[in-house]
């Protein structure tokens, strides 16, 4: 774990907490790039009737278009392990860095991750309470989230 990383991941637990105020599913991420962050996102499916609007594909999306050499020096913080979906456009984009909240609710293709990227699990108990309490509560868009 690096210095900044708890300050990091608090940007991208508001996102998450934004995201469940707008009725969404509390996920949220933060692309940094030589410590400023450069991109802000929320899982935003269910607010804007989107398919593939994961925390980390509306952070993305945000950040714009980089060049390849930005993306290698970036670091994306999400508050939930990265699906399939979104661990695969990190891999194509070559970002080195993911530091993730938690993985206990729901925990992604962590191996494949490890094989190109730093992966660091901060396992903060604060993203793991908070998808918990969601998946309790709204159990039916948890599921259709994760292609159950």
């Amino acid at each position: 774990m690096r210095k900044n990383d708890l300050k990091l991941m608090k940007a991208a637990i508001q996102e998450a907490r934004k995201g469940l105020r707008e009725g969404g599913i509390p996920i949220g991420a933060v692309l940094v790039k030589d410590g400023r962050i450069i991109g802000r996102g929320h899982n935003r499916r269910v607010q804007k009737k989107s398919a593939i609007l994961h925390a980390e594909m509306d952070c993305l999306e945000d950040a714009g278009r980089l060049k390849t050499q930005d993306y290698r020096r970036c670091t994306i913080y999400s508050t939930l392990s990265p699906c399939e979906m979104c661990t695969g456009a990190i891999l194509l984009y070559k970002i080195p860095r993911v530091v993730i909240g938690e993985n206990r609710t729901f925990k992604g293709p962590e191996n494949r991750s490890r094989r190109r990227t730093e992966l660091v699990n901060l396992d903060l108990a604060e993203c793991r309470e908070m998808m918990t309490e969601f998946i309790r509560r709204r159990p039916e868009l948890w599921n259709e989230d994760i292609g159950k």
